[in-house]
């Protein structure tokens, strides 16, 4: 099969010819339809994240059909459209897993990280970990839902139902956050880089109420504020734009250094908060909602040999909303 594979983190990604993966007992291979290109899979590949998987595939937001089972799995049936996420793997048995927080697990692994994923032709997955996709979505549509949705959700619950939520970076999960927040009445305000007039306009398209440079402050102080961009310069700067007993949501899995900042900012019962992973029940629950909603993705589709360009501008800031790679030749539209 067709792949792009990661030979050193800090160098770019080759192509490959590799065997097609075989299941093990309860693994399914799916033929790759679309994956995403997470910002995730950008920090691994640029060496920030550390020890991925010797000759890793990257991506972890993958849709495709089942093509072959293990022994022991009987989710799912052939042909069937299924979602891979981040997590690929939790052992059930720690302290974290018997708590209901799997995203924590000790011994946990992860999609496109220590796992190979999706970008390539072919890809497995455990099925207990893998998800259907709602029928309203296509292949393309789907990809980013299974993780820029996923955390952005997750980022969502812990920021509560408060009539006020700010959004700091505005790209793959701002995007579908803005969405599942309006639907439930909030009034989002939302701070991107100083000048950045594109991802600006793109707020307001989606009903941004305000629109500002990550320097300004909002309109009135927020009950929430979720960080995505991966600058913490930003924290201090949320804390100052939410009221007392606010909350400050960290969604990324990797963040510039916090700096030092007054402890006036924290004293009146602000929190600080941070996003880990997600879990199998954060999945079923943000894929039942965003067919409720509905929640409808921003994408541009890429061939799958154009994963360094995709790479590229996520990195560059030149994405509307998310690329998602498609193997073969048939990445020619955009939503």
């Amino acid at each position: 099969m067709k792949a792009m594979i990661l030979t050193k983190p800090g160098t770019r990604l080759e192509p490959a010819d590799l065997p097609h993966p075989a299941p093990g007992p309860t693994e399914i291979v799916i033929r790759v339809s679309a994956c995403g290109v997470c910002r995730t899979d950008l920090h691994v590949v640029d060496g920030e994240l550390p020890s991925p998987k010797p000759w890793l595939v990257p991506g972890h937001e993958i849709v495709g059909r089942m093509v072959a089972a293990g022994t022991e799995a009987t989710r799912f049936k052939t042909g069937d459209r299924v979602g891979v996420p981040w997590l690929g793997w939790a052992c059930g048995t720690c302290e974290f897993c018997r708590r209901d927080q799997e995203n924590l697990c000790e011994n946990a692994r992860f999609t496109g990280y220590q796992l190979d994923g999706g970008y390539a032709e072919y890809a497995k997955a455990d099925e207990r970990f893998c998800v259907p996709i709602p029928e309203h979505y296509g292949d393309v549509e789907a990809a980013p839902l299974l993780c820029a949705g996923l955390i952005g959700y997750r980022a969502l619950r812990l920021a509560g139902t408060g009539p006020r939520l700010g959004l700091y970076g505005f790209g793959a999960s701002a995007h579908i956050v803005i969405q599942i927040a309006r639907h439930r009445g909030q009034e989002v305000s939302v701070f991107t880089a100083p000048g950045d007039a594109e991802a600006q306009a793109f707020a307001r398209r989606l009903g941004a109420a305000w629109v500002g440079g990550s320097d300004a402050m909002p309109p009135a102080p927020l009950d929430a504020a979720i960080i995505f961009a991966p600058v913490g310069e930003l924290v201090p700067k949320a804390l100052q734009a939410v009221r007392k007993g606010g909350t400050v949501i960290c969604a990324g899995i990797h963040m510039s250094d916090i700096p030092r900042f007054p402890y006036a900012l924290l004293w009146p019962e602000r929190t600080i908060r941070a996003i880990a992973n997600l879990t199998r029940r954060d999945a079923e629950d943000f894929m039942a909602i965003a067919a409720e909603v509905p929640i409808q993705t921003e994408t541009l589709a890429m061939p799958l040999d154009q994963a360094n360009e995709a790479l590229a501008r996520l990195r560059e800031g030149r994405l509307t909303g998310a690329a998602v790679l498609v193997p073969g030749s048939i990445a020619d539209n955009s939503r």
